[in-house]
Order: C-alpha cells, then structure tokens, then sequence
C-alpha cells in the first residue's frame, strides 16, 4: 500500500501519493540538496504555505527533473551543503563531488539562455568553498582564554567578540566569533557556542599537519585552541572531552561572488514560464543583497506571487545604505553603545568637535542625533 502524505512534509519513502497523485522517486535520491514540487491541480485544497513537498537530488537522479517532465506542476530550484561531526571530517570529497542541484540547473541551462549560466559559478571549486565548524564547550580554562582575549564574559549575554577575531598568523586563515549568549534555545546555561571558519580549507594547519577539509571536528578544536593560545599540552585532553564541534564544508559559499555577467543569474521567473522559477542566491532580483536570508526569501516571494497570480505585493528593499538614521545607529552599535564623539581626533580635528556641537545647538539635527545616541546625554 502506497502511503498518502499531507503537506509539508519530510521523507524517505519514495513511493507515496499526495491528494491522489501517485509520486515514486529513483533510488538515487538521496542528498543533502532539496527540490519542490506543487501539483497545481491540488493547489485550491492547499494554503501556499503547506504546499510544499521536499526531496533530494543527487547529479544521476537530475535527468529525471527536467523542464516539461510533468507540465502540470510548479518546480523550484535551490542548494545544500556536506556535514561532518567531531569524530569525522565533513561527507565526501569537495573537490570532486558534483552537487545534484547543479546538475539539474546545467540540464536547465542547456535548454535556453534565459536560464543563466550555472558554469560561471560552479566551475572553480578552489575559489569557492570555505569551512566552518560550531564549537560548544562549558569548559573554564577555554572560556578563561576566551575572555582574556574579548575583554568580556561570554557568558553574559552581552555583546561577546563585537565582531570577528583573525588570527592572522594561521595558515588556514583561521577565524572565530560568538555572538550572544545563548543562541539555541535548548542551550546550557553554562555552554558557549563559538563559530570557527577558514577561507584557506586546503593548506596545512599550524598545529594539526593537514588541511582543514580533512579534519574532524576534534582536529578542528585542537587548531582552534592552538591558536586561541592554549597549552599545547593540553590542547588534546580539552578537543576530545571539553568541547562537541561540527564542520561544515561549504563548497560553493562564494560561489556567487565569482565574475558574472548580466544574464549569468537567470530571472526569477524567466520570460515566458508559466509554471517555473528560481530561487535563492543565484536568482536575479534588482536591489537586493546576496549572501543574506531576506534575500533567498525575497525570491520565493517573487516566484510563489508570480506564478500563482497572487495579488500581493513583495515588500520593498529597505534602502538602509541611504538613511542617515540607520547609519547612525549603525556607529553606535558597532562601538558597543558608545557615541563616535567619544573617540580621541587626531590634532585640530578634536578641537572641532565643541564647536560643530554648538552649531547645531536647537536644530532638528541636534535632535536627530539625540535620538540615535551620537549625542548622549548624561544620566
């Protein structure tokens, strides 16, 4: 019997029916990447926001995706990413795996210019990836390092790094940063959580003789501690009992920020489809900026509205780059709360503050900058 599933859902079954509609999926799908599929007929019974099937793809299952393969239905295309764990490096080799998902966008590509240029983007794996691994300790002598580092306690719950910390003599151009504490809800009290990535994932470690691609998350830990100043001694007792970290090989992270030409992203929806759309990043929307989730979002809205004849609208690119008021409020923050007057000019430019205070004494702009704590009042 052939179970029926409700939507959304996740599965491995691959043979099921949704709303009467029999599905049955190769036995080479099985990937990290994921795929949608809306049969328009069962739309009316479906919320657009339920109406979503996921699967994954894999390059020898992408002949099955093409174009008019069921001409009733509605295909939307993105990305995935290789997993590791502390005892293992990340799945599979980078270098040589091919994603499913650009498989299937090559085959799609093939078929009309208007469906971009995967290969621009693709091609180079060696300019493209980067690694990342989320660190999770409790333990004091880590968290001591951290602190005498930051200047703070991560453990507060203000703001830890303030932004990210290189450690600019490491091979693998190592970096780390924490945000505040805690960021999982399930998250221990006592636990820090540390985001460590390098941009160099195939140049050997200071500490750990190989290349980072090819660490688990323990050898992973030990650079990282190396680096942070630790003991060597003591580094391989704390990376195998103090701390749980999770790699992340990214092959194509900057993938879209490799040269491109206009026409190399496709449109969302491209001219002429009625039942077909891109998202996420290497979609084209005007405005916007990659390498953030509004923008991935942003694209589904433009392609779920568009081809489902939604009458609603996709909010607007909040022009931030161009308010005085973001940006203000921007200087703030990136000082930790304080105000850019309390920064020590050099020479004559010190001297001009006083004066350009009491010029806009009484003016709207005195108030706008009260507002957004460049003038700080004190308490």
């Amino acid at each position: 019997m052939v179970p029926s599933v409700q939507l959304p859902f996740v599965t491995n079954t691959r043979s099921f029916s949704v709303s009467g509609i029999a599905v049955s999926l190769p036995p080479t799908l099985h990937s990290m990447v994921f795929a949608i599929f809306l049969p328009s007929s069962v739309l009316s019974n479906m919320t657009l926001v339920t109406s979503v099937l996921y699967w994954n793809v894999t390059p020898a299952a992408s002949r099955y995706l093409t174009i008019g393969r069921i001409s009733d239905s509605y295909w939307f295309c993105t990305e995935g990413t290789i997993y590791g764990d502390h005892t293992h490096a990340p799945v599979g080799n980078a270098e040589v795996r091919t994603s499913g998902c650009w498989s299937l966008w090559k085959n799609i590509a093939a078929q009309d210019a208007s469906f971009g240029h995967p290969e621009k983007f693709c091609s180079d794996i060696e300019k493209t990836n980067w690694e990342s691994a989320t660190v999770t300790t409790s333990n004091q002598q880590i968290i001591d390092q951290i602190q005498k580092i930051c200047k703070r306690d991560p453990r507060t719950g203000n703001v830890v790094t303030g932004g990210i910390v290189s450690c600019m003599d490491s091979k693998w151009l190592l970096s780390w940063t924490i945000n505040r504490q805690g960021q999982f809800k399930e998250q221990k009290k006592d636990e820090v959580c540390v985001w460590v990535y390098s941009l160099f994932t195939d140049v050997e470690g200071d500490y750990v003789k190989k290349p980072m691609k090819e660490c688990t998350g323990e050898e992973i830990t030990q650079e990282w501690l190396y680096h942070l100043g630790i003991p060597a001694e003591d580094i391989p007792a704390l990376a195998k009992d103090e701390v749980v970290t999770v790699p992340t090989m990214m092959p194509y992270i900057t993938a879209f920020f490799m040269p491109r030409r206009k026409g190399d992203r496709p449109d969302v929806i491209p001219d002429g489809c009625v039942n077909f759309a891109f998202l996420g990043q290497f979609a084209e929307t005007p405005r916007d900026t990659i390498f953030t989730t509004e923008y991935s979002v942003r694209t589904a809205m433009e392609a779920v509205y568009g081809l489902l004849k939604v009458d609603r609208g996709v909010p607007e690119v909040w022009g931030s780059v161009y308010d005085i008021r973001e940006l203000l409020d921007s200087t703030v923050k990136l000082m930790d709360g304080k105000s850019p007057l309390d920064i020590e000019l050099p020479g004559p430019l010190n001297a001009l503050k006083l004066p350009l205070l009491k010029a806009v004494k009484g003016t709207v702009i005195e108030k706008l900058l009260e507002e957004h704590d460049i003038i700080q009042k004190k308490k």
